[in-house]
């Protein structure tokens, strides 16, 4: 062979080893212009076996399936081809002109990236009325509906929100996802839990529809006006017919990916009625009972006694105030602790809130606690009611008498005399007294000289008791540190009460307090905090459960809170929430 036919041999081995050795990866599109009511499929295709695939963020899309992994091989003439496959289908946010960004994989050590390919979408584009159209089926045959027990509610009345998607009988859903789950702003919200999902028979449109409840949402609008409420929006698997069957004559299915959603709605909230609204009215609204009952009615002096204000009912029992209790202030009277045993059906909620007073009485005597009403406005007569609690006297038996006492002294005017001046009205007074010098005892060697001689001698042993009692305190940085957590945890509490009106600076101040109460009585750093070490601690403190689980919430809702709306009702119920749970620990920790 002649040396330039070997240079040209060796040269074309060579290009052939290396086109063998050259990795692809790449991205293909099933489209590149699409409708905002179109999918997108997006395959990222490799001809060798990689690790560490890492897909692109997807921004203006929603990833309504996949990833799907697919391997083929196949040998052609000798020559093995190989091929791995992750696919992607994508639902567009929104019209406009949007890139799927690289794509990366690691092949035999080295990294390799995908082109960005740039996708336009479009305005909806119209479903072909085709009936052996996947998508015109799916889209005739699933429908999500959002059923509003009231639009035009009162201010603080219940109302309640239930999904349902329906489905054709000709037709199946095998899987749905949520894309966007709505916030309720400016309603006090609870969802209802579902236990399993029931298909039952129902009409939409006048047309027979099989519909599964997905959701159910009770709501208690907190302002009035028009108040809007966003959809829930879905990506649906449907399971579509086709006119192919199997070898048993069974009809074969087709899946399509279908977004339905439950539309927007608009809720138009009445204001309550200002005619003859009641000055001490705290914005209960429903159908409520009112009473306030004691533990005991007759003690002796130094002993306590509970007096719970009660209000049971149907209504927005967790948004109001309870009346305060007026006693006299002859009888010692403690913060009251708030209870509430509410359940809240699709209905509304339901239940009873009280406020239990702890009274200790310090005299003998009869007390009377003054009548006590309470005012709602109730939504049957849509006007405002006011009922009584009957009127209760407590009797202390035994204990010391009240002479002081002049609260209920008044003076009658009838009663008063004319002073009648008399000419010896001041003979008592001695106009000669017989005074007597008193001789002065000497200071040197007197009691008060001895007594501010010795005195400092005296003082010396207490000097040296309370300097070392100082040191030791001083040495002791570990207790330092729990009494300045506790101290600073109080502080934060008492600020996070004057903060109500802003949200971010009570969140920030509740937070803190619970963080400081948590180093005071679990000894622990902020470093340190995880809520599994937290339930830890407190567990092995013999917390109970409940309390562990009321102060990890309230931790959770401090998260949460400032990146949320959320009305000042709300934050009352968690700092009350807050203080009440500390002081349950506070009793259960051992």
């Amino acid at each position: 062979m002649k040396p330039k036919q070997l240079i040209t041999t060796l040269c074309l081995v060579f290009a052939c080893l290396c086109t063998q050795a050259q990795v692809t990866f790449e991205t293909k599109v099933s489209k590149k212009k699409l409708g905002v009511n179109e999918r997108l499929r997006v395959d990222f295709e490799m001809d060798k076996d990689g690790d560490n695939f890492t897909p692109p963020s997807f921004e203006g899309f929603n990833v309504i399936g996949g990833p799907n992994t697919s391997v083929s091989n196949s040998w052609l003439n000798g020559s093995h081809r190989y091929k791995k496959t992750y696919s992607y289908f994508l639902a567009p946010k929104s019209r406009g002109t949007f890139t799927i960004k690289q794509a990366t994989v690691e092949i035999e050590g080295d990294i390799y990236k995908t082109t960005p390919v740039e996708i336009v979408v479009t305005a909806a584009v119209e479903t072909p009325k085709d009936p052996n159209d996947p998508n015109y089926i799916a889209d005739k045959s699933i429908h999500l509906v959002a059923e509003i027990s009231n639009t035009n509610p009162y201010l603080n009345e219940a109302l309640s929100i239930v999904y349902k998607l329906y489905v054709s009988p000709n037709t199946g859903v095998s899987n749905f996802q949520e894309i966007d789950n709505p916030r309720y702003n400016d309603f006090w919200s609870q969802n209802i839990e579902i236990n399993g999902f029931k298909a039952e028979n129902g009409t939409y449109k006048g047309e027979d529809y099989l519909y599964v409840v997905l959701k159910k949402v009770v709501l208690y609008p907190q302002k009035t006006g028009k108040l809007e409420i966003e959809p829930l929006v879905l990506d649906v698997t449907v399971d579509v017919p086709t006119n192919r069957r199997d070898i048993f004559g069974r009809r074969l299915m087709n899946q399509v990916h279908k977004t339905v959603s439950a539309g927007n709605n608009t809720i138009v909230v009445k204001p309550l009625p200002e005619d003859g609204k009641p000055a001490d009215f705290t914005g209960a609204v429903g159908d409520f009972t009112f009473s306030i009952e004691t533990s005991k009615k007759e003690l002796d002096a130094g002993e306590s006694l509970q007096a719970t204000v009660q209000v049971s009912g149907k209504g927005n029992l967790k948004l109001f105030e309870l009346p305060a209790l007026s006693l006299p202030s002859s009888l010692d009277v403690f913060e009251p602790e708030k209870q509430d045993k509410v359940s809240v059906p699709l209905s509304g909620m339901e239940g009873t809130v009280s406020a239990v007073y702890t009274i200790v009485p310090q005299f003998k005597g009869k007390y009377p606690i003054p009548k006590t009403s309470f005012s709602y406005f109730d939504l049957k007569t849509e006007t405002y009611k006011r009922i009584y609690a009957e009127d209760i006297t407590i009797n202390v038996l035994n204990g010391p008498l009240n002479n002081s006492n002049t609260e209920n002294t008044t003076v009658n005017s009838a009663s008063k005399q004319e002073v009648v001046q008399q000419s010896k009205q001041f003979s008592f007074i001695k106009t000669r007294p017989n005074l007597v010098a008193v001789e002065q005892e000497p200071f040197f060697k007197s009691t008060v000289f001895w007594t501010l001689l010795l005195a400092p001698l005296l003082l010396i042993p207490l000097a040296l008791v309370y300097r070392k009692q100082k040191e030791t305190r001083d040495a002791d940085v570990f207790g330092k540190r729990i009494k300045k957590a506790d101290k600073l945890a109080r502080k934060y509490l008492t600020e996070a009460k004057k903060s109500l009106a802003n949200k971010e600076v009570f969140y920030e101040a509740l937070e803190r307090a619970l963080h400081n109460y948590l180093k005071a009585t679990l000894h622990i750093e902020t470093t340190e905090f995880s809520k599994e070490k937290i339930k830890s601690l407190l567990q092995k403190r013999r917390v109970l459960p409940e309390t562990t689980e009321s102060f990890m919430e309230i931790l959770k809702n401090c998260e949460l809170a400032r990146y949320t709306p959320i009305s000042n009702v709300a934050m009352q119920q968690d700092y009350d929430k807050a203080a009440k749970t500390i002081s349950e620990i506070d009793k259960q920790l051992k």
